[in-house]
């Protein structure tokens, strides 16, 4: 929804324009690990491309996720890079007591879901990081990466840095991590295998395997142990499988709330500080303009209520549901668990819009949302602004 990729002002307007290991036998889990004809387009037809494309990205996304997932096809390895790629930081989060050893580089779209899950994640343990605005229109910051999606996890690693992609293969792969650091962060990632396949459409994509499992260096006897990570991923697979499809339509209901998304996104992004005013405007007017059509679309895809804020509304009240049944203050107990924070994630993208209030005033989940933003911003590091313009 957030991932505004203009595939054709990049790759049809703008050219137009210029010129015509096998597994470490230690480790255990609860499931055995299995693991776009482009026609010439006018300059005058070129403002209309535009918008079309500002929000195909984001549709496409939510259509792949949506397909039905064919026989795999291959298995790919995760980029390693000797050296550093060329990257200019928009913000560093410096935490004192971060005990991880990781030097990490979080690519993201500020308000785009999955991105802030990551974020969440990394902020709920207390972890060190510098930030990368991507520019949602030319992506010049993730040029150095074939993989063109956000977020793009960057680690250094012995001999060079490890690239991590897929918030929830990431937010797994680091928490494998961090229960067992005699591990190497690559050797961990062998066990969330990148997996190539053909969709519906017969586009070829990539998923990763085993993204929702966190990996255990023995097996798991205690029983309600196992209840509870099974509840966990479950729930973590819901906020990617149903949560974030109804954001989308409600964020960009109408015109209005379209552009007043928008709006936010530039301000909380810090899209002013970060890149040029011609791809400030493109990205608030032409990307609200796109979003609103593709809403309706993603709305009947999703098979969301005629409202869909009630379709907001249920999911929410299945979340709080859930808790309410468990009588704790989070999912996970006393603490957040990993699916606390993946929802909580999710939901901190249209923390500053119109739908979000609406949210709040239809649904009990305000108490708990406001619990976790208080958990997390107490192991938070200090955030720092290096705003620069490319």
């Amino acid at each position: 929804m957030w991932r505004l990729s203009l595939t054709i002002f990049r790759k049809v307007v703008l050219p137009s324009i210029k010129g015509n290991v096998k597994f470490s036998k230690t480790f255990y889990s609860t499931r055995s690990r299995l693991p776009k004809s482009t026609a010439k387009l006018t300059l005058v037809s070129a403002s209309v491309g535009v918008l079309i494309g500002a929000g195909y990205g984001g549709y496409t996304h939510y259509v792949v996720n949506s397909k039905k997932r064919p026989k795999l096809t291959l298995n790919e390895e995760y980029a390693f890079l000797n050296e550093a790629p060329p990257y200019q930081a928009h913000y560093k989060v410096i935490n004192e007591s971060d005990s991880s050893n990781l030097q990490l580089v979080l690519f993201q779209y500020r308000t785009c879901p999955f991105c802030c899950k990551v974020r969440s994640y990394l902020d709920s343990k207390g972890i060190s990081y510098e930030i990368v605005e991507v520019d949602a229109v030319l992506r010049q910051a993730i040029k150095w990466s074939a993989y063109k999606k956000v977020p793009i996890l960057l680690a250094k690693v012995d001999g060079g840095y490890q690239q991590l992609m897929d918030s929830s293969a990431i937010i797994s792969a680091l928490e494998t991590y961090f229960r067992d650091k005699n591990s190497q962060l690559t050797e961990v990632i062998k066990f969330y295998p990148i997996t190539r396949y053909t969709n519906d459409d017969g586009k070829s994509m990539t998923d990763i395997t085993n993204k929702y499992f966190v990996m255990h260096n023995a097996a798991v006897p205690d029983q309600k142990e196992r209840m509870e990570e099974k509840e966990e991923r479950e729930w973590r697979q819901w906020a990617d499988n149903v949560l974030v499809h109804t954001l989308s339509p409600n964020v960009y209901r109408t015109p209005g709330e379209a552009l007043a998304t928008f709006k936010w996104f530039e301000e909380v992004g810090g899209w002013k500080q970060s890149f040029p005013s011609w791809e400030c405007a493109l990205m608030v007017y032409g990307g609200a303009a796109a979003m609103w059509m593709i809403a309706k679309r993603l709305k009947k895809r999703h098979n969301l209520q005629d409202d869909v804020r009630y379709s907001l509304y249920n999911a929410a009240d299945a979340w709080t549901n859930a808790i309410k049944k468990k009588g704790s203050k989070f999912l996970g107990g006393d603490q957040p668990n990993l699916a606390d924070v993946t929802v909580f994630g999710v939901l901190s993208s249209i923390e500053g819009c119109e739908a979000f209030q609406d949210l709040r005033n239809n649904t009990n989940i305000g108490k708990w949302y406001d619990d976790m933003k208080v958990n997390i911003a107490s192991k938070k590091g200090r955030v720092l602004a290096v705003h620069a313009k490319n």
